[in-house]
């Protein structure tokens, strides 16, 4: 349950330092908008590997910064 929360912690910190929207990073992510927002707002706990490795590669961050 920790490890989720430093997800959307850490998705929205890395998200406002590329000054990307919710749907920018859905977009390049190609993820709804849906499961980013719930991811972000800490709704979806467990977002899956697959998941994480969109969202780290959309932000052209390494995996780690997002589940660090």
């Amino acid at each position: 349950m920790q490890m989720s929360n430093k997800i959307s912690d850490n998705l929205k910190k890395l998200r406002a330092k590329k000054g990307y929207s919710l749907e920018k990073v859905a977009r390049l992510a190609d993820l709804s908008l849906n499961t980013v927002v719930k991811i972000e707002n800490g709704v979806n706990k467990n977002p899956t590997f697959e998941t994480i490795t969109k969202l780290a590669k959309a932000l052209d961050v390494p995996i780690d910064d997002l589940i660090k």
